[in-house]
């Protein structure tokens, strides 16, 4: 409480310079009784904390609330231009009018959201925006930016306080990123990086979360971030990613000849299992390339190898091993040539979650797949116990390691004449499956005839061996009293009886 020593010395000191203080002017605002600062606007420093910790969280959910609607906004304008694109176009007039009112348009950032800043300062950077152009002017967001959006600020709003932080930073990141596209994709890879572990450590310090649940927050806001930057950052302008994606295709392409068992695969694709299980693989290692972000893209990788797994287990009747599975991966990146495979590579190397490739089993067959590219760059005679000159000769396309003698074409054969002896020989493979799998479907048949009157006989002869006696029909019980003669002798019956009292 205010001192009677408080106020003879602010008395005092108020005499000295000649002015007059009203003693109750002294006291805080709120009326708590207690010595009010003139720097925290007339209250006491437990009274303005609370006040601040007040007002505070009245901003962040009026932040909330204006970003909730500003995003229906953009969802709502979507729609309506989405439905609008079949409609005749506007004259020259309405575009240019409507052209205005979008540069015009005022834009908060979610910068200002966060932000405790005072309403000059926010009016102010009001401003500076609304003179800056609009993203959506340049670039509209795509079905699957919105989508993973909206789950994103699902996902957040479970983790409430650490949740808007996540946000804010979130937001941020990707502000900085949009004027950092100048720098080199090394740089910009730090900066994800960097981002990453100052989140996972906020979130771990800070906030105290627990570790599995920091690990599941990190995975949606390594999905949210990239999916935004997806366009520009992967395979950039700048590197020479395409070059090298280039160079891969050219080299598989020319490794088309090579088979399993030059690589010493122990998988045979005469079992259909087996063969079903390497088209799985195949296509999961080519739906890589359709995902945006790194986490899934590792996902794609993890099932491939899972397949692999499963088919040199089927063929061996036992457990792979990793000398067994490098091969087979080799093998399967030979035979489905995936599309932009190092510009995929370098994709997840520079912006996937770090925690992710060191660890896991989703590291162990990225890392495996990194070594089966090296080894196909860098193939040669000697990695196939192949002499240089049937190495050079099957490069060069002029004879096939199953047909080395009787496919020798001379060079002034046409190409037509080559492609139809190709043909004629993947027919007679196919008519020899074909038949393989008739006769294996006649023999079922006849299995299971023989089956069927193997257990007709023995019911038979069972039958014929045991009878069956159908006994005539018993007569019915008689009463237990039918062959009393003296039934006329017998006492009456028992009558309940009611005493009274």
């Amino acid at each position: 409480p205010f001192s009677s020593w408080a106020r003879r010395k602010m008395n005092l000191k108020s005499e000295r310079r000649g002015i007059h203080v009203d003693q109750s002017e002294l006291l805080c605002k709120k009326g708590c009784g207690y010595y009010g600062n003139p720097a925290w606007q007339g209250f006491c420093s437990k009274c303005w904390r609370e006040e601040y910790h007040k007002a505070r969280q009245k901003q962040i959910q009026e932040d909330w609330e204006l970003a909730e609607r500003l995003q229906r906004e953009e969802e709502e304008a979507y729609a309506s231009s989405q439905s609008t694109q079949g409609a005749q176009s506007l004259t020259f007039s309405k575009f240019e009018e409507k052209k205005t009112n979008e540069k015009t348009r005022k834009v908060t950032t979610v910068k200002k959201f966060f932000t405790a800043s005072s309403r000059a300062g926010a009016k102010k950077a009001e401003i500076q925006e609304a003179k800056a152009p609009s993203p959506s002017i340049h670039r509209q967001a795509s079905i699957e930016t919105d989508r993973v959006s909206k789950e994103f600020i699902e996902f957040i709003r479970t983790y409430q306080k650490p949740g808007q932080d996540i946000y804010k930073q979130c937001k941020l990141f990707l502000d900085t990123m949009s004027h950092k596209r100048d720098l080199s994709i090394e740089e910009q890879s730090e900066c994800a990086q960097d981002f990453y572990q100052n989140v996972a450590d906020r979130l771990q310090t800070r906030w105290k979360v627990p570790p599995e649940k920091v690990e599941k927050a990190m995975d949606e806001v390594e999905k949210y971030i990239m999916t935004r930057q997806y366009k520009y950052v992967f395979c950039p302008e700048t590197t020479d990613d395409e070059k090298k994606d280039l160079a891969v295709q050219k080299r598989i392409r020319a490794l088309h000849w090579v088979t399993p068992q030059m690589l010493c695969v122990p998988v045979s694709e005469e079992i259909p299992e087996v063969s079903d299980m390497v088209v799985k693989a195949i296509t999961d290692i080519i739906e890589m390339d359709s995902k945006r972000v790194p986490r899934d893209k590792l996902a794609c990788i993890t099932k491939c190898s899972k397949h692999i797994f499963n088919a040199i287990k089927i063929t061996k009747n036992e457990p792979a091993s990793a000398d067994d599975f490098l091969p087979t991966l080799i093998y399967i990146v030979l035979k489905g040539n995936p599309p932009r495979l190092q510009s995929n590579i370098q994709y997840i190397t520079r912006f996937c979650n770090p925690s992710r490739l060191m660890t896991g089993e989703d590291g162990y067959y990225f890392t495996n797949l990194c070594c089966a590219v090296a080894f196909i760059e860098k193939l040669d005679a000697q990695s196939l116990n192949l002499s240089q000159e049937d190495f050079d000769r099957f490069m060069t396309g002029q004879t096939s390691p199953k047909k080395q003698e009787s496919d020798s074409f001379s060079p002034d054969v046409c190409l037509g004449v080559k492609q139809m002896c190709k043909s004629l020989d993947l027919l007679s493979q196919l008519n020899e499956r074909q038949e393989r799998i008739v006769s294996e479907a006649k023999k079922l048949e006849k299995d299971l005839i023989d089956w069927t009157e193997g257990i007709t006989k023995e019911v038979e002869d069972i039958v014929e061996k045991y009878p069956l006696e159908i006994k005539p029909k018993s007569q019915a019980l008689a009463a237990i009293d039918s062959e009393n003669v003296e039934n006329d002798k017998l006492p009456p019956p028992l009558q309940p009886q009611v005493y009274a009292g």
